[in-house]
């Protein structure tokens, strides 16, 4: 294969790889979005390094984790950024928590997953 060629498909897959990237990337922030959304306005308690925060710190909180996160390109899905920002503590290691009235306290991974499936559950319904 000659070098005009070679050039051509590398072209052809960096295109083809950076189209099919930006999708997921778009549905990622959305769905993290929504997260956040739901959070934030869920009226449950936060539990973070020792202290209980009301829905909107708790959004604001994990806000300004992701911005960190997604300064330094570390989120790809909306499941990462549960497991790797919204799950615990950067710097205790602990996990935080969410308590929503009547309802048990849990981990905050565990509201967060099923807030997420969701939302993926209403977009499967509504899609055609």
């Amino acid at each position: 294969m000659n070098r005009v060629a070679r050039c051509g498909l590398l072209l052809a897959l960096l295109l083809s790889t950076s189209a099919h990237a930006e999708p997921e990337n778009a549905t990622a922030q959305r769905e993290i979005a929504a997260l956040l959304h739901a959070l934030g306005t869920s009226q449950c308690a936060f539990f973070r390094n020792g202290t209980w925060h009301d829905s909107a710190e708790a959004e604001r909180h994990l806000k300004r984790k992701l911005d960190y996160f997604e300064h330094r390109r570390l989120l790809s899905t909306a499941d990462a950024f549960i497991d790797d920002a919204a799950s615990r503590s950067s710097m205790s290691g602990k996990a935080y928590q969410v308590r929503c009235a009547g309802k048990p306290v849990q981990a905050s991974a565990d509201w967060l997953r099923q807030k997420l499936a969701e939302l993926r559950q209403r977009e499967a319904d509504a899609s055609p």
